[in-house]
């Protein structure tokens, strides 16, 4: 209940007469494409996904960055392009996402470029797995103006949590959470605020109480339980959790099994928010992994030549009248996620 009076509180601090005319627009040309079921689009997205990276230091099974399975170039975000980026909606801006595939901190420049956002004034939120999460990054993190870390924590003992976190250490991720928590004492911060995130699968599922306990032990401000989204889910999965509340996915009579999601025709991501890949790709959703329906590349253009661009209208007209035909909407199960 605190962290999220005071997330709110934080998200209304960065509230400014252009962004709530903006998102204003953004909210009547959703509900107006909507209506008349033809896409129109008036103002810049409300909130933005970019990715600082496409490496990963862990081999988790469900992600590209782990399967190292990308078909898309690998790299690292230049803090120019997003200057750039940010010099062009920073006024619409409110809510920015660092993270898309890999892991954050691998990029050295990170930390700057949060720092830039939290210039802007944008509320900033990233999610890690905190194995780098030392005493410098911890007190860099807490000097960034970050918001919010959300830290990846899948097991509440070292064989749970490396049976999905493949290759990760435990004992890191918990000395990483004491640095962060240690830092925002030490120079009287009231943020990050710190949230553990449980990816509850069929192996960890048993340790949900225990991560309940550890997180109280430790002093985070919030455990959240996601669930996870499975690439081949139709014949089942070792993954799939047995707690039906926290499965995307539900058993048929015959034994297969298909997504719980309606997939309806509307969108409201599409209006309102977007993901930048490391190399400036923009795209629609954080569903296309692999940058499969690249509307543009910042690098080379506005983004608002982009945001309404003719391919990017024709995605949105396409979702407004069959989204269940659209390949990455297909294991779409925004709507879906746990957050407890």
């Amino acid at each position: 209940m605190l962290i999220n009076l005071h997330d709110s509180i934080s998200l209304a601090s960065k509230l400014t007469p252009k962004r709530i005319s903006n998102a204003w627009r953004v909210w009547r040309s959703y509900h107006y494409s909507k209506k008349r079921g033809k896409s129109s689009i008036v103002g810049l997205p409300i909130s933005m996904a970019i990715e600082p990276t496409t490496a990963c230091n862990l081999r988790c099974p469900e992600c590209p960055s782990g399967l190292r399975s990308f078909t898309r170039p690998t790299g690292k975000l230049d803090v120019g392009l997003f200057e750039k980026i940010m010099r062009e909606l920073s006024d619409s801006l409110l809510y920015l996402t660092f993270y898309f595939q890999g892991e954050p901190y691998l990029n050295p420049q990170f930390l700057h470029m949060v720092n830039i956002a939290s210039g802007y004034k944008v509320y900033t939120t990233t999610s890690t797995n905190a194995h780098f999460l030392d005493e410098e990054n911890a007190r860099k993190t807490v000097e960034s103006g970050l918001n919010r870390l959300i830290i990846s924590i899948d097991g509440a003992s070292q064989e749970t949590y490396e049976s999905y976190r493949k290759e990760g250490d435990l004992t890191k991720v918990l000395e990483g959470t004491k640095n962060v928590l240690k830092w925002r004492k030490k120079l009287k911060s009231k943020s990050p605020k710190i949230v553990w995130q449980f990816l509850v699968v069929k192996p960890n599922e048993h340790e949900i109480p225990k991560i309940k306990r550890l997180a109280k032990e430790y002093g985070v401000d919030k455990v959240a339980f996601k669930t996870a989204q499975i690439y081949d889910y139709h014949n089942g999965s070792e993954l799939i959790p047995t707690i039906d509340k926290y499965s995307r996915y539900r058993r048929n009579g015959d034994g297969t099994y298909s997504i719980k999601n309606q997939l309806d025709n509307k969108c409201w991501k599409m209006w309102q928010s977007c993901v930048i890949t490391w190399d400036g790709q923009v795209i629609p959703c954080c569903f296309d992994k692999d940058a499969s329906h690249s509307m543009g590349n910042v690098a080379d253009e506005s983004f608002n030549k982009i945001w309404s661009s003719s391919s990017y209208q024709n995605f949105r007209n396409a979702l407004l009248h069959s989204r269940s035909e659209i390949e990455i909407c297909k294991n779409c199960t925004e709507g879906l996620k746990v957050w407890a």
